[in-house]
């Protein structure tokens, strides 16, 4: 995520969001959190009156944000889940608090499998992603890279492993940090792997870069797909889709309608003909029947 702005304090120093635009972690937090945390019992979760869990300020560029709501879109228009009709949620730019007293993580996205949302969401504990309201962490974490700042490669690999996220994707569109546009990650903590396949098997989702238009944009997508490779629409591509197809329709339709109707003229001509010859041998004394 962009981290730039151009609110500054009294002695002319950046302003720094006291939550979307949190440090890394540090490698003291990172020991703290060594093993994911499980399901807590409602008397042990943590206080949470004193948390920012937003802030209402832009971080994002256009790109990124565009980005953010192609991916959560298209799952909420085009995916059910994976198999056995498993319930799930995606959120973008939401805070994931993962440990007790941690500062939180904010994903670019998140997807999360066997969750639902609470009821109210405008409750303070249900505002962000908190891993003891859940009980889990969430399967897929995605980060978009807009600058060298970010610690993608390193230490959020490290973190996202280390609180038990399943798969971390890097996509880095303007290459920031490699010549590897798109990493995707198989998270264990401490034996992390790269994954040749961009197919996630454990979440039934795939990735692809696509070359489009999306909304008003002309760009380089990242792409949810199936295990064949179909890519999962947003709505209005559905609609879209669904209206070429319509008129691919009645076009068919009206090209059946002319090719009937070129054949009756033709049949009414060669009747015509026939009719008009046969008179002709009659006048001749010839009946067309013996002909």
């Amino acid at each position: 995520m962009a981290t730039s702005s151009s609110a500054t304090d009294q002695g002319g120093q950046p302003l720094e969001a006291p939550f979307l635009r949190q440090p890394p972690p540090t490698a003291e937090e990172l020991r703290r959190c060594e093993a994911p945390i499980g399901p807590l019992k409602p008397e042990d979760w943590p206080q949470v009156d004193h948390l920012v869990t937003e802030d209402d300020t832009p971080v994002d560029n256009i790109y990124c944000e565009k980005q953010q709501r192609l991916l959560t879109q298209s799952l909420y228009d085009s995916w059910t889940g994976p198999s056995g009709g498993r319930p799930f949620i995606t959120l973008a730019n939401v805070g994931l608090f993962y440990g007790i007293n941690q500062p939180p993580l904010v994903p670019d996205v998140l997807v999360s499998l066997d969750v639902e949302l609470p009821v109210d969401i405008w409750e303070k504990g249900h505002r962000s992603y908190m891993m003891w309201e859940y009980g889990k962490p969430p399967e897929v974490v995605v980060e978009l890279v807009s600058n060298k700042i970010g610690g993608e490669a390193d230490v959020k690999l490290r973190a996202y492993a280390r609180m038990g996220v399943a798969y971390y994707i890097i996509y880095d569109p303007t290459k920031q940090l490699s010549e590897q546009i798109l990493r995707v990650y198989a998270l264990h903590p401490g034996n992390s792997a790269e994954l040749q396949d961009v197919w996630l098997p454990g979440v039934e989702l795939g990735l692809l870069l696509w070359q489009g238009k999306f909304e008003d944009r002309e760009d380089t997508w990242l792409r949810w797909c199936d295990r064949e490779g179909q890519m999962l629409l947003t709505g209005s591509e559905r609609a879209e889709q669904e209206h070429q197809r319509a008129e691919q329709e009645h076009q068919r339709a009206e090209q059946e309608h002319q090719r009937a109707e070129q054949e009756r003229i033709m049949r009414q001509q060669a009747q015509g003909q026939a009719e008009r010859l046969a008179a002709r041998l009659r006048e001749l004394g010839i009946e067309p029947d013996q002909v």
